[in-house]
């Protein structure tokens, strides 16, 4: 995320969706900046070419996203940040065997990993995950001056955030540094003082994201992807979650979909036929979401701008 998330409470979120079903579709806003962008870009074609009224919901709780659209009441229809394989267990949930929940068939490539400065690789020798297993390389890390390193693992909820927390034990480093699970802008705030200060920065990244074009990011060295080695538990459906997962590899291959509830394609067959041909790029996320951060501009006038620059792409996912 990504996109995975938990900045709200169930509760909260439930009472957040009283105005949401007095609109025709309801999508999530989880208030980072590539999945608003293409939340927007998704809400605004719908609106411009089916005349629907589309409210969203601000959260940051996946699998509450998840067990919204599980419930098909209009609460959550559309959830355009399905990254896999973070969220396999949910898609396995309640794509496979509920059968709730459906995944459009189209998507787009994303990478994930962890992510250093330039001058962490090349001045410090940072270039494997492995060198995060040496005490000494941690310290080089230490912001508070207590001793350990200081990495980013994802935001409170994320799925990868759980995923982080098991690499950075099985990978021998967690001992060694402060496993910080804040925000994301709390996160890009402090990459943006390293970089500009010339200063050592390690955390998790994952792109399409707008910090690839700001900032000279490289992806550190690990074992390649092997599935006997990237075993999850996922922590919603067992309490153990955290000792009984084992991961000690790269990620698979990544891709993200769009997720919608089932009962969406009674109610708004339409739609339902249009987020089956939308294809995305990867390119053109992260400039949304760079517009966003970086120029300042609302989510939702990118998304206008986006299409009314490509009306033959839009006209063509709504079957014109």
């Amino acid at each position: 995320m990504k996109p995975y998330l938990l900045g709200l409470s169930a509760m909260a979120f439930a009472g957040s969706m009283t105005s949401a079903f007095s609109a025709d579709v309801t999508m999530p806003d989880p208030n980072y900046a590539t999945a608003t962008a293409v939340m927007n870009v998704i809400k605004a074609a719908a609106e411009q070419e089916l005349g629907l009224q589309i409210s969203t919901v601000t959260t940051t709780a996946v699998p509450v996203i998840w067990e919204a659209m599980d419930r098909n009441k209009g609460e959550v229809d559309i959830w355009p940040d399905t990254w896999l394989p973070n969220q396999q267990g949910l898609v396995d949930k309640y794509v496979k065997d509920k059968k709730s929940v459906k995944l459009a068939q189209n998507s787009y490539e994303a990478q994930q990993g962890y992510c250093v400065t330039e001058v962490t690789y090349d001045k410090f020798g940072i270039k494997n995950v492995s060198d995060l297993a040496n005490p000494d390389n941690a310290k080089i890390f230490d912001r508070d001056g207590d001793g350990k390193g200081n990495i980013w693992i994802g935001a409170p909820g994320w799925q990868s955030t759980n995923i982080e927390k098991v690499r950075a034990r099985d990978y021998g480093f967690a001992d060694f540094f402060n496993l910080e699970a804040t925000d994301e802008a709390i996160s890009n705030a402090t990459l943006d003082t390293a970089a500009k200060q010339d200063k050592p920065w390690v955390g998790y990244c994952y792109g399409p994201h707008q910090n690839f074009a700001r900032y000279k990011l490289k992806f550190l060295e690990e074992p390649a992807y092997d599935a006997a080695k990237f075993v999850v538990v996922q922590a919603n459906e067992d309490p153990q979650w955290f000792e009984k997962s084992k991961i000690s590899s790269a990620y698979a291959k990544t891709t993200v979909h769009i997720a919608y509830a089932s009962s969406l394609a009674d109610r708004q067959p339409d739609l339902v036929a249009a987020l089956e041909r939308m294809q995305f790029k990867p390119d053109d996320v992260s400039k949304w979401a760079y517009s966003i951060i970086v120029d300042k501009k609302s989510a939702d006038e990118v998304a206008k701008d986006w299409i009314k620059a490509n009306p033959e792409t839009v006209s063509k996912w709504f079957g014109h």
